[in-house]
């Protein structure tokens, strides 16, 4: 079945090259209004192990689209009313939350998040209009442009499905991990070949681990070296935190995790690393999936 026009029209909105300038001048502000802080980690949705921005805008969505259906009936302006102003006030944390994810994605990503968020942004302007008429007692241009507001948060989400569903932004993009480990233990490499201190990838099957060794012992952990939040490299990225809870910084998005447990201990990554159980064998290191 060949794809439909708005499916090929996405597709190429990811390669419009013209969107990258104003795409990464917005990533930039972000980043210098929102640094990496525990508030950004909230906004991510890193408590809850994935995105909070697909939730906040429920709301909002939620009102309009209630305010839409009222305004068919008689008698219900006042009701439609209060749902816009709702909506209304319900879009800054579901614009920040956005705002916050995007300055994260790649390139391709960036390019229709740019779209998806302009898109919303005039929609939420539209919906203040009809607040607007609808105050002033001009009922009939506040229902018109209710839809033509609706209209566009719909285009919008329908952008933000392509990105989410299509682009897998948001996605645990470690979760095929345990799938594809053969199970039992497998040799990765002999001691000498982990130098203390130094991220070392090594493949389990298809599946990349990033081993690494704290000091001169044999004591050794591993992880998935694919981050969980875009696929990066983990063994490219640096070692930092305090003795005993040393973390790897990934080299993409600053995501880290805690070499000796995967879990995630600064956004934007919002699940931990799969971990793998370690144990040398003569001089023999070996490692196997935990769980």
């Amino acid at each position: 079945m060949k794809n439909l026009p708005p499916f090929t029209a996405l597709n190429r909105l990811e390669s419009w090259e013209a969107l990258d300038q104003p795409a990464s001048g917005l990533q930039r502000l972000v980043h210098k209004v929102l640094p990496r802080t525990w508030v950004k980690d909230l906004l991510h949705g890193v408590p809850l192990g994935h995105p909070v921005h697909p939730m906040v805008v429920l709301l909002p969505i939620g009102t309009w689209s209630s305010a839409a259906l009222l305004d068919l009936f008689p008698g219900t302006q006042r009701a439609a009313s209060v749902l816009v102003g709702t909506g209304l006030a319900a879009v800054l944390p579901s614009a920040v939350s956005g705002l916050t994810d995007f300055s994260e994605l790649l390139r391709p990503q960036a390019r229709v998040g740019l779209v998806h968020a302009a898109t919303n942004v005039v929609g939420t302007v539209v919906f203040a209009a009809s607040l607007v008429q609808r105050l002033r007692g001009h009922d009939r241009a506040g229902r018109v442009l209710g839809r033509v507001g609706l209209a566009l948060v719909a285009a919008g989400g329908t952008l933000g499905g392509h990105l989410s569903y299509h682009q897998a932004a948001g996605a645990n993009h470690a979760e095929w991990v345990p799938h594809r480990v053969p199970p039992g233990w497998h040799e990765v490499g002999g001691l000498d070949d982990f130098a203390p201190g130094k991220l070392v990838q090594r493949m389990v099957g298809e599946v990349p681990v990033l081993v690494w060794r704290p000091d001169a012992g044999s004591e050794l952990f591993a992880i998935a070296d694919t981050c969980s939040h875009l696929a990066g490299p983990l063994h490219q990225g640096t070692v930092t935190g305090e003795k005993g809870r040393e973390c790897v910084q990934c080299p993409w998005h600053k995501s880290t995790f805690e070499l000796r447990t995967g879990e995630v201990t600064g956004g934007p990554a919002l699940v931990p690393q799969p971990r793998f159980r370690t144990r040398v064998t003569g001089s023999s290191v070996q490692v196997r999936l935990e769980g």
